[in-house]
């Protein structure tokens, strides 16, 4: 039993040889099929890092044509005599099969990257709501149908005939064992290496999950060529995402229904014809007072990853995890919004929202190519630019992750800086990014060689899960940290590894506004986070009596500091991240300067609920759009009331939303008009 185990797990490891060697067949031809240019010359290294990396990515599937022998034939026909004659015949029937529908979203794949240039998305989900008829039409007639479904015969006999002479390759004999506890434990090996081997294959060549190959991981050499980025993406993996991410209504809106949510957010003026426009977001257009202080030099736009605004409420500074934030907000000539909305709830939409100027919302405007051609009339840099600025952006790892090597400089964007490069190879980094004091230091030089005024887009990393820093990088001992808070924190180490990190972060941070304060004192810096993060689980706690609330969970914080910036030049107390931009403008534009921006600035009176497509603001109370209740916003110790009934301003978030949906409906033409 155990020879016969050991020569069936051969016989499957041989027949995965032709998985992958399949998928990088069908990869070639779309490469040359597609392929853009006259020549590869000089793009060899794209070539080859989009058969490598699609390789180890498509193993995501292409393993299981390991495991699936191994648990439906290899294991039963330990038990069943009989069936391991058919062991081999089963196998080839299984990678037959498995080859035809590799084969059906590869042809899949051909057809809709004709029709739409790209690779399986969003898009898919229309054929749901299509004419079956005109479909089939289409496949027929357009796309040579008859031809595709013939390709399935040839796929067949080949994969038979390959899987055949890859099983009938020598196998290694089984060893012999003098001792029977040496037998026993050969074979508990085996089985250890087997499920180790399947993991390590799936996950890309790694052991994790972290680490698996995926959009966002594809090599910069490579995702810089769109082009032989979309040529790595496995159809299989592909159809998998579109599969999990189900088409979002605003994509199936009618025309009048996106209509009627512009008219409902463009300002009263343009109500009745706004789309005698190129572009709604001009009807959004502003003009300038004058400038509230001196034209800075140096403009710091600082995003740290994940700072909540609950780390500077009262209730929490006992925790003392971000003295460096707490001492730059009590700073003369620092202004605090403490009622501060993110324009997303994870990082993407936020970055791309305070890029843009408008809220993405999660439709991922970054992705499309089309949006890589030009600026918004709303675009962060496009207007600081046009205030005199060369613009920087400083990503602390690698910006091709999302695309935003392109978007950014599309939106205006001099300079698009990652420090997985800048940084060099040997930086110490997480999986998301080079360690902020590595990257803060590291711009802290460039900067000092910059002689023109400099608007600086920085967002760091670190403080980010899994948080696997060093600890003596860490340098957090919590008896000593947080002396006044009850032991039930104190010794929890899963917390005070997340709590120790944002330390470290904070640190690295105001390390680094520190040195620019003293190298530049005329600047103006605004500190935010991209989102909130509740670091375990501090509620219930001897430190705060209560629940999370709705602040905690979503506010993030909003701080503007120039030396002349004086506390009651903002009144507001409640802002969001699209507030940012237009106060900058308004802060240091000359009067009668024109601009554009979906908010009005923090020196204006504010709307009586600010709404974005999450979450919506009152003066004293908050809530979220798929929530049917609000709470106050006020900080607190004890338990906060949720109020039912209430107006969830759902209506409104999904106005916001079908604003980008029109820009993403004439992604086509936005940018050809002039």
């Amino acid at each position: 039993m155990s020879e016969q185990f050991f020569l069936s797990l051969q016989q499957n490891i041989k027949l995965m040889i032709w998985a992958p060697i399949l998928s990088t067949i069908f990869r070639i031809i779309f490469m040359r099929s597609y392929n853009p240019y006259p020549t590869w010359q000089g793009r060899w290294q794209s070539v080859l890092g989009a058969l490598r990396y699609g390789f180890w990515w498509g193993m995501d599937f292409d393993a299981y044509v390991f495991l699936v022998p191994l648990v439906l034939i290899t294991i039963p026909a330990l038990f069943f005599g009989t069936y391991h004659q058919y062991e081999d015949m089963v196998r080839l029937i299984g990678l037959t099969i498995y080859s035809c529908v590799v084969y059906a979203a590869f042809a899949g794949k051909m057809i809709f990257y004709k029709h739409f240039h790209d690779t399986y998305n969003y898009m898919v989900h229309y054929g749901k709501h299509a004419e079956k008829n005109n479909l089939i039409d289409v496949f027929f007639n357009q796309d040579r149908g008859l031809l595709v479904l013939v390709g399935f015969i040839p796929v067949a006999i080949i994969s038979w005939l390959a899987g055949s002479a890859f099983l009938s390759l020598p196998s290694i004999p089984y060893p012999t064992f003098e001792s029977t506890w040496m037998t026993v434990l050969w074979n508990i090996f085996l089985v250890i290496v087997s499920v180790i081997g399947f993991y390590w294959f799936r996950y890309g060549g790694t052991l994790s999950h972290d680490d698996k190959p995926e959009w966002d991981t594809i090599p910069t050499v490579v995702k810089e060529d769109i082009f032989f980025a979309r040529a790595t993406v496995p159809d299989l993996c592909a159809l998998e995402t579109v599969y999990k991410n189900p088409l979002r209504s605003e994509y199936t809106a009618s025309e009048e229904d996106i209509n009627n949510a512009i008219n409902r957010v463009v300002p009263r003026d343009y109500k009745d014809n706004w789309d005698t426009l190129d572009n709604p977001l001009y009807a959004f257009k502003r003009i300038a007072k004058g400038p509230k202080i001196t034209k800075p030099k140096h403009i710091f736009f600082i995003v740290g990853e994940s700072i909540p605004q609950w780390s500077l409420d009262k209730t929490h500074k006992s925790l003392n995890i971000c003295p460096g934030l707490w001492n730059f907000k009590e700073q003369l000539h620092t202004v605090q919004i403490p009622n501060f909305l993110p324009a997303g709830n994870v990082s993407r939409p936020s970055i791309v929202s305070l890029m843009s100027g408008i809220y993405d919302a999660g439709l991922e405007i970054n992705e499309r190519e089309s949006f890589w051609k030009g600026a918004f009339p709303t675009s962060f840099a496009h207007q600081m630019k046009q205030l005199g600025y060369q613009t920087i952006y400083w990503y602390g790892g690698n910006a091709s992750y999302g695309n935003f090597n392109h978007f950014g400089k599309a939106q205006g964007f001099d300079r698009v800086e990652s420090a997985s490069i800048f940084c060099g190879p040997n930086a110490p980094k997480t999986w998301v990014g080079v360690y902020d004091h590595v990257f803060l230091e590291n711009i802290a030089q460039q900067i000092k060689e910059i002689d023109e005024p400099t608007f600086h887009f920085i967002y760091t990393t670190s403080n980010h899960g899994p948080y696997k820093m060093e600890d003596d990088l860490l340098d957090y001992d919590p008896q000593k940290v947080m002396p006044d808070v009850g032991e039930d924190l104190r010794s929890n180490k899963t917390r005070n590894k997340e709590l120790a990190t944002y330390r470290y972060s904070d640190k690295a941070i105001f390390t680094f506004v520190e040195s620019m304060q003293q190298l530049y004192p005329d600047s103006l810096f605004i500190v935010t986070g991209d989102h909130s993060n509740l670091f375990g689980s501090l509620n219930n706690t001897s430190l705060i009596h209560r629940d999370y609330t709705l602040r905690d969970t979503f506010c993030t914080v909003g701080l503007f500091q120039h030396p002349e910036l004086e506390d009651n030049m903002i009144v507001t107390k409640k802002g969001t991240h699209m507030s940012i931009m237009p106060t900058i403008i308004e802060a240091i534009a000359p009067k009668g300067f024109e601009y554009y921006s979906i908010t009005p600035s923090l020196f204006e009176e504010q709307p009586e609920t600010l709404v974005t497509p999450y979450q919506w603001m009152t003066d004293t109370m908050m809530g979220d759009v798929r929530m049917d209740y609000g709470e106050s916003n006020m900080p607190s110790t004890e338990p906060v009331e949720q109020v039912r009934p209430i107006d969830n301003h759902a209506d409104e978030a999904r106005n916001w939303t079908l604003l980008t949906t029109w820009l993403i409906n004439y992604e086509k033409i936005l940018f050809s008009k002039k």
